[in-house]
């Protein structure tokens, strides 16, 4: 994955100084999605996953994140921060898990059939997200990059990576901010 310096979004207007919500942070994403001018400014590579930090609001924070064609972020959760994210170009997939894991304590679960969601984000389209949300997200084209904007409060103390064989999630790794900044 190749980074990028930070660049600067406008951030929304601020009416108070309290944390954003999950709503601010969808709202947020999608303006920067429709910033045209910045999302055609982030630098892709043909193989690997680009980025470039932004200016989130209200102490947030927020990236901006290239997709080369197959590429994908394996199965993980952003911790205790909550979050939102949208495809401004391309579409990604999003797999998730409809049930809150333990925080913290456990390797390996046995998951229940009724747990998996499916949702296609085509550019323009986005979520939020709460605390412990497990998820992976996947650019499926064969030919196209993607482009996605991101935004976590508080900002990522830890993601935690697993991986996935049917049923059984295992964690594999937890990562800390100076893994991936």
């Amino acid at each position: 994955m190749s980074a990028s310096p930070a660049l600067s979004a406008t951030p929304p207007a601020q009416g108070s100084a309290s944390a954003p919500t999950q709503a601010d942070l969808l709202d947020f994403v999608r303006r920067v999605a429709a910033d045209a001018e910045l999302i055609a400014s982030l630098p892709l590579d043909p193989e690997g996953r680009t980025w470039v930090r932004l200016e989130g609001p209200g102490g947030s924070e927020a990236w901006l994140i290239g997709w080369p064609p197959g590429t994908g972020t394996g199965w993980h959760d952003h911790a205790e921060s909550v979050g939102a994210f949208i495809a401004a170009t391309g579409e990604l997939r999003e797999n998730s898990l409809a049930v809150r894991l333990p925080a913290d304590g456990w390797r390996t679960l046995e998951l229940t059939d009724d747990v998996d969601r499916e949702r296609q984000l085509p550019a323009g389209q986005g979520r939020s997200f709460g605390r412990h949300h497990v998820h992976e997200v996947l650019n499926e084209s064969t030919d196209r990059h993607a482009i996605s904007v991101h935004a976590y409060y508080p900002p990522l103390p830890r993601i935690r990576r697993y991986s996935r064989t049917g049923p059984v999630l295992r964690l594999e790794q937890v990562e800390r901010p100076e893994d991936w900044q």
